[in-house]
């Protein structure tokens, strides 16, 4: 897999996995991303670290189609995304707040819920939504009796995980993790971390996964992106960017892990 530092970027074609182009977001007077450039190869797992404020959040939300670039290009599998709407990217994203519907239980099959919504808007037949929900619930260790709950009856690592299961009931062509293990307690989260990489093995889908977590970016990633204040500073292996950092902030990044 080829590796980059944000001086020396090699764009994969556009007809081939994500690409972001000189992509700027402006706030007001706030630049929230500035001139940022990133590749993404089909199927990679690839980790977005950096400090609060940096813009790991506002990315995924102008690939997700949630806020629109205020200069450059997104391409997804060679299509230019700026003026797509979310609903037709094949993007699917887990929310550091979780976004549940607060109104629909975790899973019914009578009724739309949080697991089964997407299958449903998508026609999927009723058995089909009921096999990938319990395959789902399974792998991530959601129990059935928490199916009938509304997420007011969740706690937060359990809402985490159903925002999660939610996200892979249908796969996309995009996967977009903010946070997505923030408040799962410590054993949970290594089971979660397993189950993920596996699900992104087994399927021909893109992972993006934001995280100030450097244990869960080492354990889950090809590579990691490292930014800081709206551009990213160097893109490589876990390893090489803790044997090679481009400079010391990156250093510093690399030294808080090995501590």
């Amino acid at each position: 897999m080829n590796t980059s530092t944000a001086g020396s970027i090699n764009f994969v074609h556009p007809d081939k996995g994500l690409v972001l182009h000189q992509v700027s977001k402006l706030f007001g007077s706030v630049r929230a991303l500035d001139q940022l450039s990133l590749n993404v190869a089909p199927k990679e797992f690839l980790a977005i670290i950096g400090p609060t404020g940096c813009g790991k959040t506002t990315m995924l939300r102008l690939i997700a189609g949630l806020e629109i670039p205020t200069a450059g290009q997104i391409f997804i599998h060679g299509r230019c995304v700026n003026d797509v709407k979310p609903k037709d990217r094949g993007i699917r994203m887990v929310f550091q707040d979780n976004a549940l519907w607060p109104h629909m239980p975790v899973f019914s099959k009578e009724k739309d819920s949080n697991l089964g919504f997407g299958m449903r808007i998508q026609r999927h037949l009723t058995d089909q939504i009921q096999q990938s929900v319990n395959i789902v619930s399974k792998r991530l260790g959601i129990g059935k009796e928490l199916h009938p709950r509304t997420p007011d009856q969740l706690s937060a690592g359990q809402k985490q995980v159903v925002g999660i299961g939610r996200a892979i009931t249908i796969q996309p062509k995009v996967l977009l993790l903010d946070e997505p293990l923030a408040h799962v307690d410590p054993q949970k989260r290594l089971k979660l971390r397993g189950e993920l990489k596996d699900y992104h093995q087994s399927m021909d889908t893109i992972s993006l996964y934001v995280t100030h977590n450097l244990s869960d970016a080492f354990s889950l990633a090809d590579r990691l992106a490292i930014m800081n204040e709206g551009k990213i500073i160097q893109v490589d292996t876990p390893q090489n960017i803790r044997e090679n950092p481009v400079d010391d902030f990156v250093k510093d990044f690399m030294d808080c892990f090995e501590l």
